[in-house]
Parts: C-alpha cells; structure tokens; sequence
C-alpha cells in the first residue's frame, strides 16, 4: 500500500545530517527490466523492484497486455513469466499516469509488434509532454499510430502496421527516452533483417541510454555502435531471461541525501549504489566533490561529509539533468552565484522545472534568471521560510526538503512542501527516510 499524505507538510530547521538510506530501487531501471522480462523467452525473478506509482502502472500495463506476473512473497520482488516477443491480448486501453518510463518504450514495443489495436494515455501533464519525435520515427518505418487529440502529444492509439526498414531516424535533442524506446523495441524490428536507428542531432542524457544498452545486454542482447550517432542490431537477436534480475538503487534519489550531507555536516551514507553501479546520476557525487564535499565511494555505497561554505558552480548538466535539480538547491548554500547550464530537458518533464523551479527559489530569497536551458542563482543572505509549490512533481517536493537544512554559514528554513503525496511517483517514503537522517 502506498503511504498516506496530507495535504501539506511541515519541516522544521534540521542542524544536522547523519546515518544511512537503503535507497529504493532505481525508476529506470525498474521499468526498464519489467518491459524486458515481459518480451523474453523464460520466467525473469525481479529482486528489488521499485515500490512507486510510475512502476505500478507498468505492472497494470503488462497485466492488461496478457503478461502473467506475481508477486513472491518477499518485499520488492516479482516473477514475471515472459511472452518471447509476443503479446497474449491483441487490443487493450494502457493508463499510464505520467510515467514516461512507461509510454515511450511500450509505444515502440507495441508498434514494433505488428498487430492490435492499443489507447496509450495519461493524467493532464502526461499528454503535455511530447512524443512526436517517437512516433515521427515509428511511423516513417511503417507503424500506424495516431493522435487521438493534440498532434504530437499522447493519448495515441496504435494500430496494426509492419515496420519493415532497415534504418529508423529520431531526434536526440528532446529527450532520450525516444532513442531508449526504439533500442528496447529494435529486436522486434529484426527478426529478419539488421536495424540501425541514427540519432538525429545532439543526443542528451546519454547516461541513461548506457542503461538500456547495459539491461539488453543482461537479456542477451547486442548493440553496435558508431558513437552516438547509430546503433546497429543484428538480425535474429532475441531476448531472452537472465533468470534473476537485481535492481539498483536510485542514484537520482541518492542526490537528496548526499547533498543533505554537503549542507549540514555528515556523514551519510546511501546503500545500494556506488563505484560500479550502471546509473550516470552517480556523477552527481562529482559534482558535490566540486563544491567541497568529501566523498567516499565503496562497491555498493556512497558516502559524504563536509563542513564548511559549498563552492559555487558553473556546470553543464546534460549528462545529469534530474541529479542537476538538487545542485539547484546547493546553490542557497555556496559562496557565490552558481550556473546551471544545458539544462533545456527540464521543461519537458513532470513540470517545466526551469520556471518551477525559478518561482521557487526566489520564495526562499535566491537571486535567479532563467533562459531556455540554464538557470543562474545567488544565494540569499538568510533562507526565508516559505511555502513550497511542488508542481505534482516529485523531484521538487524533494528537493526543497533540503532547504530546511542548517549549514556551518547559514540557518535552515522552516519549509511547508504543499501536496507532499508527489513523491509516490518514485519515492512514497521519501519524507520518512529524510526524518531519519535529521538531527533537529
């Protein structure tokens, strides 16, 4: 069951951090590995899946689809007995929330299948968000896939079609997910013939596109690729179960906690994550090292301390665009005026972060400007107490959690975080697992 909220939530000035988080398993990679053991030949044994709004609605897509899964008996793991590239029901109606985890890569799996009659579609802010550029590249291969209302943006609906090219373009500039969707679908593509799906300009977010390739990899997939530019897969390539699949914890959720070690002291340590994890969000750890936090890294966990004013930063942020929010909140507690740059992913997400994130800030009595990609912030004298707006997106009602947060320079607020339920997207314990690590 997911956690109960109220309407609001009060969070008092905490002194100081210290302690370790069990991090929750990673979005990513959760719903990357259910749609996985889904298409595979064999029953797939998930351990640590993620607990979350976005994964349950996976779960419910997979179900409506015709795929059989259980849960085991034994918290965060699921058995789930793979269809070998086909799908048991040929028409179904996918709510999808606002998981884009969940509806570009079924879109591109269903289209790549050939056959049925799918509705894909979500709550408001899902059908703001773009998935022209995938269907774009679906249908120029030969998909049938149509808008049901606004040109560019779910709800869709997929009908038979025959993709049959040996080449598919997409933009890379929008969002990854795109190019990780077609990845995911290619080996239904090339069953007789090799694919190559080419990127079309700058592709972002590479990171998470090294997760795809990785998670195929573990299936028994294999991609060939000319940098960033193509990606090359052999015909007659199946996936197939690994027999038991691991999820790692989520370095994006990490972040808050790392960081609330660089704010106020430390330790903490993160469990479920470190030097060899698969996630790029570990760079995150990088950056706080930039700023002078202190940083330890084992096989399964990362750990930081710092005393002291954080440096202020001007980074590019492509490589980590979700992780990059936190550094946001860093920025109250530098020493000078941070920028935050190549961050244009930011609107197209749960919200447009970038203007969300402006408002924000400046209740709490940051200077910031803003433009289509970068966010520029100097931090006030004295954090104000403030009322947070959190958009009905998780990873700002997380990360403002941080501005109650007392450094060795400055004082903590006395932070309200208004519709705290955001974080059950990914996160339903969040708030309690941040309780833990507080000193007050």
């Amino acid at each position: 069951m997911m956690a109960d909220f109220p309407k609001y939530l009060d969070l008092l000035p905490v002194k100081h951090v210290s302690g370790t988080v069990r991090l929750p398993g990673s979005k990513s990679i959760s719903n990357r590995t259910l749609l996985l053991s889904a298409l595979a030949d064999g029953k797939t044994l998930i351990k640590d899946l993620l607990f979350s709004d976005d994964t349950q609605v996976m779960l419910e897509a997979l179900k409506s689809l015709g795929i059989q899964w259980n849960e085991t008996g034994v918290a965060n793991e699921y058995e789930v007995n793979g269809a070998n590239g086909r799908l048991p029901r040929q028409e179904a109606d996918l709510f999808l929330g606002n998981a884009g985890t969940a509806i570009r890569p079924l879109t591109a799996a269903l289209a790549a299948l050939g056959g049925g009659d799918f509705l894909l579609h979500g709550v408001k802010r899902m059908h703001e968000r773009p998935i022209g550029d995938l269907v774009d590249a679906l249908n120029d291969a030969g998909a049938e896939i149509e808008y049901t209302e606004n040109q560019g943006y779910p709800p869709i609906r997929i009908h038979a079609g025959n993709i049959d090219r040996h080449d598919l373009h997409v933009k890379g500039n929008v969002s990854s997910q795109f190019l990780t969707a077609l990845l995911m679908a290619a080996p239904l593509m090339a069953r007789s013939h090799d694919v190559t799906i080419h990127v079309i300009g700058e592709l972002i977010s590479k990171p998470y596109i090294e997760i795809t390739l990785n998670l195929m990899r573990s299936f028994g997939v294999e991609i060939e690729q000319d940098g960033w530019k193509s990606f090359t897969l052999r015909k007659g390539q199946v996936y197939r179960s690994p027999g038991v699949a691991h999820v790692e914890g989520d370095a994006s959720s990490a972040s808050y906690f790392l960081a609330a070690a660089a704010i106020a002291g430390g330790p903490v340590r993160v469990e479920g994550v470190g030097k060899y994890s698969i996630q790029g969000d570990i760079r995150f750890a990088d950056v706080l090292e930039k700023m002078g936090a202190n940083v330890v890294y084992g096989d399964n966990y990362i750990e930081v301390s710092h005393s002291g004013a954080l440096k202020a930063i001007d980074e590019d942020f492509n490589l980590i665009p979700d992780a990059a929010m936190t550094v946001a909140i860093l920025a109250l507690y530098a020493d000078g005026t941070s920028v935050l740059r190549n961050i244009g992913s930011w609107r197209v997400k749960e919200t447009d972060r970038i203007a969300a994130m402006e408002t924000e800030l400046k209740k709490l009595g940051a200077s910031v400007e803003s433009g289509e990609d970068w966010l520029k912030i100097t931090p006030p004298e004295h954090i104000n107490d403030a009322a947070i707006d959190t958009y009905d997106d998780h990873r700002m009602a997380m990360c403002f959690s941080l501005a109650s947060l007392c450094s060795t320079e400055k004082r903590g607020a006395t932070i309200r975080i208004n519709d705290p339920q955001c974080v059950s997207k990914t996160f339903p314990e969040y708030f309690q697992a941040f309780k833990a690590i507080s000193n007050k």
